[in-house]
């Protein structure tokens, strides 16, 4: 049963590296994720959509630090943001972004 769980994940491994887009998109995702700052962000926006000054007061930083970084998230298509009147409120749409999220979680987060 093992030769073949692994022979099953050599293929699913080969399958991904002919898929150069998905490659590609997986790389700016864990690119824009490499800072403590944006695992932050990201982690408060996996339980839904925040306002800037929430982000800000949660975190402990400055607005200024906290746009910058989600410059970058959106940049990447990590999250995405609307307006509600004179706030912007920032958000995580795509469902594989949530799942890595919550795999960092898992994996760094708990004991």
């Amino acid at each position: 049963m093992g030769a073949r769980k692994r022979s099953s994940t050599n293929e699913d491994i080969f399958a991904l590296i002919g898929k150069a887009e998905n490659i590609e998109e997986a790389a700016v995702a864990l690119q824009a994720m490499a800072h403590p700052i944006r695992i932050k962000v990201l982690c408060l926006l996996s339980s839904g959509a925040m306002p800037v000054q929430e982000i800000t007061e949660a975190i402990g930083t400055t607005q200024s630090n906290i746009s910058q970084h989600l410059g970058i998230l959106k940049a990447s298509g990590m999250i995405e943001s609307r307006r509600e009147g004179t706030r912007v409120f920032y958000f995580v749409e795509d469902p594989r972004i949530l799942k890595l999220i919550a795999l960092t979680r898992d994996v760094f987060c708990t004991i």
